[in-house]
C-alpha cells in the first residue's frame, strides 16, 4: 500500500473515531444532547421568523417572556427529579392536586386572613410538606405502589382544594398585588443590555434548584438517595433507611409544590382551585422534563441540570409552536409535541443505558 493510501486510511479511521465519540457523547451526555436541541430550535424558529411565517417575532425579548412559564416547570421537574431518584418506580402524579391546594390556602392565609406575606409562605410550605408526607408514607411505610398512591392523593387532593374553596377562585386586593411578584426585573450588573426575567426565576427558580443541586450532590441524604434508587437491596444491606429516605424525597416533592402554588399564584393574581388540574395539568410536563433532562425512570440517575436544560427546550419549544399556529391547532401541536419528546426521551434512555450502560 503506497504512502498516499496510508495516509487516507488513517485520515478515515481517524474522522470515523471523531464521528463515534461525537454520536456517544450525545448519547451518553444529556447536557450535551439538550444544548444540541435547544440549538437547533432556536436556529429553525428564529429562520422562520425571518421568513415570516411565524405571527411574531421570535427575538430575545420574547424568549426572555416565556421563562414565566418556565419557574412552576423547572420547579415541578425538581420534585419529580427527586421521587424517580429513589427508585421502585417513584413517580409524583398527586403534583398538581397539591399546587391547587397548596394555592388555597396560601389565598386564605394571605389574601383572606391577612397574615402577612412571609407568614403566608412558611403555612403554604408546610402544607404542601403535609401533603409529600402523605404521598411518602403510603409508599414507603405501607408499601403503595407509587403509581397508586400519588394517583388517589391527586383526587383526594383536587377535591379538597374544590370543597375548601367552595369552586371559587380567591382574588382580594392583596392577592391582586401580589401579582407584582410575577413581574419581569433587569438582571443585576448585565441586565441593562439584556431582556428583562421573571422576578420568580430569582426568588424561587434559583434558590429551589441551588437547595436541589446541593441536597443531591454534597449531602449524605443525596447519596443514599441514588444509592437506593440504583439497588434498594444492595442499599438496605449497607445499612441505608430506605423508608425514610424515600419518604424524604416526596416531602421535598411537596415543600415543592407548595413553592410553585405560591409563584402560580402571582401570576394568575388568583388562588385558583384547578390552578394545577385544569386542562392536562402539571404533572404531565414534569414528569416529562424530568426524563427529557435525563432522569432514569427505574431510578438512581438524574442531574438538576439536565431538568433545567430540558426546561428551556420544552419552554422555547412550544414558545416557537404558538407564533407557527394560531389559535387551538397550536395549543394541541403542543401537546402532541410534549407526548413526543417524553417517547423519544424514554426510547434514548433505554437505548443508552443497553448499548453503554451508563448515562449522565
Amino acid at each position: 500500500m503506497t504512502t498516499t493510501a496510508l495516509k487516507n486510511n488513517e485520515v478515515g479511521h481517524r474522522q470515523e473515531n471523531l464521528g463515534y465519540r461525537a454520536v456517544r457523547m450525545l448519547l451518553t451526555q444529556r447536557i450535551a444532547l439538550l444544548g444540541l436541541l435547544i440549538v437547533v430550535v432556536l436556529a429553525i424558529m428564529t429562520s422562520l421568523d425571518f421568513a415570516g411565517a411565524l405571527s411574531g417575532s421570535y427575538d430575545a425579548d420574547y424568549l426572555a417572556a416565556a421563562l414565566i412559564s418556565a419557574v412552576p416547570l423547572a420547579m415541578l421537574g425538581l420534585a419529580q427529579l427527586m421521587v424517580i431518584l429513589s427508585g421502585r418506580g417513584g413517580i409524583d402524579l398527586s403534583v398538581g392536586a397539591m399546587v391547587s391546594l397548596c394555592g388555597i390556602v396560601f389565598g386564605y392565609s394571605y389574601g383572606i386572613w391577612d397574615l402577612g406575606l412571609f407568614p403566608a409562605i412558611l403555612i403554604t410550605a408546610v402544607a404542601g410538606v403535609l401533603c409529600g408526607a402523605l404521598n411518602g408514607f403510603l409508599v414507603a411505610y405501607m408499601g403503595f405502589p407509587p403509581l397508586i398512591a400519588t394517583l388517589a392523593t391527586f383526587y383526594a387532593l383536587k377535591s379538597l382544594a374544590l370543597i375548601v374553596s367552595g369552586q371559587k377562585p380567591i382574588s382580594t386586593l392583596q392577592i391582586q398585588d401580589f401579582f407584582s411578584a410575577a413581574q419581569s426585573v433587569e438582571i443585576p450588573v448585565i441586565g441593562h443590555s439584556l431582556p428583562d426575567v421573571p422576578l420568580g426565576i430569582f426568588t424561587f427558580l434559583i434558590p429551589t434548584a441551588l437547595l436541589a443541586w446541593v441536597l443531591l450532590n454534597r449531602t449524605t441524604f443525596g447519596r443514599r438517595l441514588y444509592a437506593l434508587g440504583t439497588n434498594d437491596v444492595a442499599a438496605i444491606w449497607a445499612g441505608v433507611d430506605t423508608r425514610a429516605n424515600r419518604m424524604l424525597a416526596y416531602v421535598l416533592s411537596g415543600l415543592i409544590s407548595g413553592l410553585v402554588a405560591i409563584v402560580i399564584v402571582a401570576q394568575f393574581a388568583s388562588a385558583r382551585p384547578d390552578a394545577g388540574v385544569s386542562g392536562n395539568g402539571l404533572a404531565l410536563p414534569a414528569i416529562t422534563i424530568a426524563v427529557l433532562g435525563g432522569v432514569a425512570i427505574t431510578g438512581g440517575i438524574g442531574r438538576v441540570s439536565g431538568i433545567l436544560l430540558a426546561t428551556l427546550l420544552i419552554v422555547w419549544l412550544n414558545a416557537g409552536i404558538l407564533l407557527a399556529f394560531a389559535g387551538n391547532e397550536g395549543t394541541q401541536l403542543q401537546l402532541l409535541a410534549l407526548g413526543l419528546l417524553l417517547i423519544g426521551a424514554s426510547l434514548l434512555n433505554n437505548v443508552t443505558r443497553k448499548k453503554f450502560g451508563v448515562l449522565h
